[in-house]
């Protein structure tokens, strides 16, 4: 007799988010310099679960960790694959196996002004969304240094 499985039961929440980078300190710049994460652990090195776990054998990797506020569950993990680096993927976000992370921000256009004088890449400026379960929201997306895609939102102002 084989064991009952309901998918819906399992899930609990979302414990992190991983994104691969080719230059740690240029990764940790962007996400905590420039957008204002807040960093709660790095660590490095060349474990045997590690190489079980990422499918590299002898894999030797630097991890950081983000939070958007310190108070936050979510966690942003970046990861450097030192012993295993890889070209990028191309960053067009209508390529399947891309993705994106969204923040949710106070100030969708003082983001844009500074981040632009910083150098950020932007797709788009802020953009108000006018339908859809967002409307009255205002959007745009830019790219962190490795071309992962960054989506900013300003929620429609409370009624």
């Amino acid at each position: 007799m084989s064991e009952q499985y309901d998918s819906a039961s399992q899930l609990i929440n979302v414990f992190h988010t991983g994104f691969t980078v080719a230059n740690m300190d240029r990764a940790l710049h962007f996400y905590r310099d420039l957008l204002g994460m807040t960093l709660i652990a790095q660590q490095e090195g060349q474990r045997p679960y590690l190489a079980r776990v990422t499918g590299f054998e002898n894999v030797y990797l630097k991890t950081a960790f983000l939070k958007a506020h310190p108070e936050q569950e979510h966690v942003l993990e970046l990861l450097e694959y030192t012993s295993h680096p890889a070209e990028p993927l191309p960053e067009e976000t209508n390529r399947p196996g891309n993705a994106h992370l969204c923040f949710r921000v106070r100030d969708i256009m003082a983001m844009y002004r500074v981040l632009s004088a910083q150098g950020v890449r932007f797709v788009n400026p802020p953009e108000p969304i006018t339908s859809g379960i967002n409307q009255g929201a205002i959007a745009c997306y830019l790219r962190d240094p490795d071309g992962h895609t960054i989506e900013l939102i300003q929620p429609k102002p409370a009624e």
